[in-house]
């Protein structure tokens, strides 16, 4: 790792003279890193990310929750309310119903957390597989806010399918006017 790295296929006295240790760390290792911070930024939106820094455990959170999960699974065992339950949710209303979401807050917080994450991130996953959709080989240049309203045009179509073209048209014609008649 010590010896000097010598790319293959190019010409080598266009290359920085480094380790292959260097080469490894920062050519390669933190490239590929910059593309995995990337793919996070791109698969969580902003409300997601403000949904999961909102939720986020400290590390007191986190032994108090250890603390309470043990506490909290004795009491939920020996609660008849608690015993027929069959899902999460059903859990989650039953504390709230049976004000145990005031003794266990941490537990009821890590409960939101399960049920709000996975319809959080099926909307972004939604988005991505519209994308596939709008954004093909023939419209790979457009800028982002047509693929914007692109993208929200074909992921909600229901609504923009209730417009009529006449609606459309009377919106045009009230903005401002025209060079000629629609």
């Amino acid at each position: 790792m010590v010896a000097h790295y010598v790319p293959q296929g190019r010409g080598r006295r266009f290359v920085q003279q480094a380790t292959n240790l260097y080469h490894f760390r920062v050519g390669i290792f933190l490239e590929v890193i910059d593309l995995h911070l990337q793919e996070l930024d791109n698969r969580f939106n902003e409300i997601n990310m403000e949904l999961l820094t909102y939720m986020e455990f400290s590390c007191n959170d986190l032994t108090a929750l250890d603390l309470q999960l043990d506490v909290f699974l004795d009491a939920m065992l020996n609660d008849e309310r608690f015993h027929d339950l069959k899902d999460i949710n059903s859990l989650s209303m039953m504390l709230v119903e049976t004000k145990r979401h005031e003794t266990f807050p941490l537990i009821h917080l890590l409960i939101k957390l399960m049920l709000i994450l996975p319809v959080a991130t099926a909307s972004v996953e939604r988005v991505f597989s519209a994308m596939t959709y709008v954004k093909s080989k023939l419209r790979n240049s457009m800028g982002d806010q047509l693929m914007n309203d692109c993208l929200v045009t074909f992921i909600e179509k229901e609504v923009f399918l209730q417009v009529s073209n006449e609606m459309i048209i009377d919106r045009f014609k009230s903005m401002k006017t025209r060079r000629m008649n629609l």
